[in-house]
């Protein structure tokens, strides 16, 4: 008897200018299971996703939905037929309620077809978010909600449909670890009533949590599909790559100098309070605890993108106003934000226009003109050094992946010759073999003698790179550790409010 599947995608193919994206991909999905989609970065897991979604069209190839072929020509077609997707980067409206963007377009409507039933559509949503066991407002605005919350709204939605199948790209990149266990008890319920769940991740520890079979791409082409029982994560990793990875965290053992930055009392209103650290030559000084905690509001009081209300900044041991980014660049500084789509990347741009734009008035610049050459090439250099998998360097970085856009823009901020380097987040939503490249730089900068702030909501990285970390709780510091006495448990603790003693 042949087994039944949800969705087949057959020999499917799709190029774009200088890019074979798809080299002949298969993927099936059988009904009530979670089948893990998984690869670098440019492997070309989005490309697949979106021709499933209906956003894009094959070349070649087959798509065949409950054993009958199929041919979208727009999302709209992939949705009729059975098929939701959540995007990584979310497409939420945010000047609109949260049941107004679950319900736009499909709005029940009364008098006579021609007015909008919003208490209907409220209803609508409480029974939706009851289902759900979610807890938020209908008729709060998006733009209000955090990260997190516009996440769940995105997942409701996509749930709203009915679907056969659900594709989450990313959908816990700014869950915390409550937050994720909720989003898994949703899957599980889908699960049972016989939807076939599409999860795209780099976390392996959720692939093994929530996923009954994984399938590996590599360079556009389909490397192998497993039951996750039979697999283990280095053979996965293994098959992702193409290569062993020994060593995720290659944190080299460099010498520690003097006092590059120093903080005391550092404030700003309603947000943090008193957090005063310091950083040295060579020092990787790692920010930890959960979302909410201040930690990216500290980093951008830090670079002058929310300037502080009060306390002192000393930069080498002279104090420093730091009332924008422009004076942080000056006093060389560097920040990779944490949201590379909202405020890191120009997305209308080129790569080389991305990676260039912080340093066009500095160093490359010669009687008012721009040393274009100069900067291409030494661009050029970063995109090689980055492993930034591009055609060249005009393209625009919209097309790129996620974990090649930032790429990209650390490339931008280490063409600034930076002394002391902020990252937030740097690997939220990267590839095993991207991280264990980014964090090799990292390691390879602090032994040039560059001082480096992590900020990571992943305790491995925090604990596999860091020499020192200091653990947030609402606003507050609530302790630091030293590299020898940190380990899950006492993170964990001063996190969730537990003081240490002095």
């Amino acid at each position: 008897m042949t087994e039944s599947y949800l969705i087949e995608v057959v020999r499917v193919s799709k190029s774009f200018p200088g890019v074979l994206a798809l080299d002949e991909v298969d993927l099936r999905i059988r009904p009530g299971t979670v089948h893990a989609l998984m690869g670098e970065n440019g492997a070309g897991k989005s490309t697949l996703m979106k021709i499933i979604a209906g956003v894009l069209a094959p070349d070649t190839g087959a798509i065949r939905v409950n054993g009958s072929s199929v041919k979208f020509n727009s999302p709209r077609d992939a949705l009729d037929a059975g098929i939701a997707m959540i995007h990584q980067e979310l497409n939420l409206m945010p000047h609109m309620t949260v049941a107004e963007n679950i319900w736009i377009r499909r709005e029940p409507l009364r008098g006579m077809g021609l007015l909008i039933d919003h208490a209907e559509m409220v209803r609508m949503t409480q029974h939706l978010f009851r289902r759900l066991n979610v807890d938020l407002d209908p008729d709060e605005e998006v733009g209000n909600l955090t990260i997190a919350n516009r996440q769940i709204v995105e997942i409701a939605k996509a749930v709203s449909f009915n679907s056969d199948v659900l594709i989450m790209d990313e959908p816990t990149s700014a869950l915390t670890e409550r937050e994720v266990m909720h989003l898994f008890s949703i899957i599980k319920d889908l699960k049972s009533h016989g939807v076939g769940v599409i999860y795209i991740t780099h976390k392996m520890d959720e692939v093994f949590s929530i996923s009954d079979e994984v399938s590996i791409l590599r360079d556009g082409r389909f490397i192998a599909n497993h039951v996750c029982a039979d697999i283990d994560r280095d053979s996965l990793i293994r098959e992702m790559v193409g290569r062993n990875i020994d060593e995720l965290f290659p944190k080299e053992t460099v010498s520690i100098g003097e006092e590059i930055l120093l903080i005391e009392n550092l404030s700003l209103r309603g947000v943090f309070t008193d957090v005063s650290l310091a950083l040295r030559r060579g020092e990787i000084l790692g920010l930890g605890g959960l979302l909410g905690a201040g930690r990216s509001s500290v980093a951008k009081a830090l670079f002058g993108v929310t300037p502080a209300t009060s306390g002192r900044i000393f930069v080498r041991g002279r104090q420093t106003i730091i009332d924008s980014p422009a004076t942080a660049l000056r006093c060389g500084m560097a920040f990779v934000t944490e949201d590379r789509k909202e405020t890191g990347c120009f997305l209308s741009l080129s790569v080389l226009e991305n990676m260039e734009i912080a340093v066009l008035h500095s160093r490359y610049t010669e009687w008012g003109l721009v040393t274009q050459n100069a900067l291409t090439a030494e661009c050029e250099r970063l995109r090689q050094a980055l492993r930034i998998k591009v055609t060249h360097l005009h393209e625009c970085i919209q097309n790129l992946s996620g974990g090649n856009q930032q790429k990209v823009l650390l490339g931008r901020w280490l063409l600034t010759d930076p002394g002391i380097l902020i990252l937030d987040e740097p690997t939220r939503g990267i590839d095993v073999g991207a991280k264990a490249e980014i964090h090799r730089l990292i390691s390879t900068l602090a032994a040039a003698g560059v001082g480096v702030i992590l900020i990571s909501s992943e305790m491995a990285e925090l604990l596999g790179m860091c020499d020192r970390i200091i653990v947030m709780h609402e606003g507050r510091m609530t302790g630091t550790l030293e590299r020898s006495e940190a380990d899950q448990l006492n993170i964990m603790r001063l996190a969730s409010g537990e003081r240490r003693a002095n």
